[in-house]
């Protein structure tokens, strides 16, 4: 993660609160480095989902629509 520039790695979803499924995706908080691109972003997604072998989501904590920030900001676990 660190070589995407991303930092503060923490679990949200149905993985932190213990309801995920075998299908279900592994959603991830990230805070990016302010001079990583996009690229940037799906690289790391793409090297987590080779890494663990299922689907994951990235989102960075600028992108979190405010009607939703509180709930994954609450429930968001580090790694």
């Amino acid at each position: 993660a660190a070589r995407h520039g991303a930092h503060n790695l923490r679990v949200f979803g149905s993985v932190a609160r213990g309801e995920a499924g075998p299908e279900s995706d592994l959603d991830i908080l990230v805070e990016m480095a302010p001079d990583k691109s996009l690229m940037d972003h799906v690289a790391l997604m793409q090297d987590l989902e080779d890494l663990l072998q299922r689907k994951v989501d990235v989102v960075s904590e600028r992108a979190l629509h405010w009607y939703i920030r509180d709930r994954i900001l609450a429930e968001a676990t580090p790694l």
